[in-house]
């Protein structure tokens, strides 16, 4: 018998896409736990997404991507230094607050004027938004309150048959979810 991999086949990432495409929820491996994605430009997906993680939508989601370039139809443009700033920690586990861009809904950003965005240096992450064609939204595979997932069995306690795909895979090294800053001034919102 041929053991279980936990590499995932160009094959479960398009089948993971197509599903986003469609409207549905998935799960996949980030830097440091499993994620729940979908569609961010489907208001409808994220509002299944928010129910399943019984997350209310006033907290706000991130969106992760495979480069920058899928996340400026969001965010406003930084400025040189803040872009200085953006590179040298991306691609990698550090999220950031920037202004939304006033078209960028509420369904993503919650509450804020700030969208919180990352470029993820996540091998399967990042193919997923290759894949897909623009960024993905992004928040910890558990039920508001509970620890995240770290594998694809936990994902599945949390949420049985409700998703329509759950992309194997090992999540990175870190321990905790990225860390959060922001932007507009560096400082520290969330610890790693």
């Amino acid at each position: 018998m041929k053991p279980l991999t936990l590499n995932p086949t160009p094959f479960r990432i398009r089948m993971a896409a197509h599903v986003m495409h469609r409207g549905g929820v998935i799960a996949y491996p980030t830097e440091a736990v499993y994620g729940l994605g979908c569609d961010p430009r489907s208001e409808a997906a994220v509002q299944h997404l928010l129910e399943l993680k019984q997350r209310p939508v006033s907290k706000g989601l991130i969106l992760i991507a495979a480069d920058f370039s899928q996340l400026r139809r969001y965010v406003a443009e930084p400025s040189p230094e803040q872009q200085s700033k953006l590179e040298q920690s991306w691609p990698g586990p550090v999220t950031w607050l920037i202004p939304a861009r006033p078209e960028t809904p509420r369904w993503l950003r919650g509450d804020h004027h700030t969208l919180a965005v990352r470029v993820t240096a996540h091998p399967v992450a990042a193919a997923l938004c290759r894949m897909f064609g623009g960024p993905v939204v992004s928040t910890s595979a558990n039920l508001a309150g509970h620890p995240p997932a770290r594998n694809p069995l936990a994902v599945r306690r949390y949420f049985h048959h409700q998703l329509g795909c759950i992309v194997h895979g090992k999540v990175g090294p870190n321990r905790n979810p990225t860390e959060i800053r922001n932007l507009a001034d560096g400082n520290l919102v969330r610890p790693a």
